[in-house]
């Protein structure tokens, strides 16, 4: 079983919304694919946290922009 989500073809920090969004949904499959103690996990999660951090951070620009 191949769970291993497909590597963006740029850094997360320069995907586009929809880019973010699709890596995001990848990274969350395959984490639930995994089995709980399977090594493999802290690696995808690790790239999981920097994809949310990346949301967020987008996020909180867009909201300081509608002021």
């Amino acid at each position: 079983m191949d769970t291993a989500p497909q590597e963006p073809a740029h850094p997360v920090a320069a995907l586009t919304t929809y880019e973010l969004r699709d890596y995001r949904g990848q990274l969350e499959r395959a984490l639930r694919k995994l089995p709980a103690r399977a090594e493999v996990r802290a690696p995808i999660r690790l790239k999981l946290d920097a994809v949310l951090a990346e949301q967020e951070a987008r996020a909180r620009v867009s909201a300081g922009s509608l002021r």
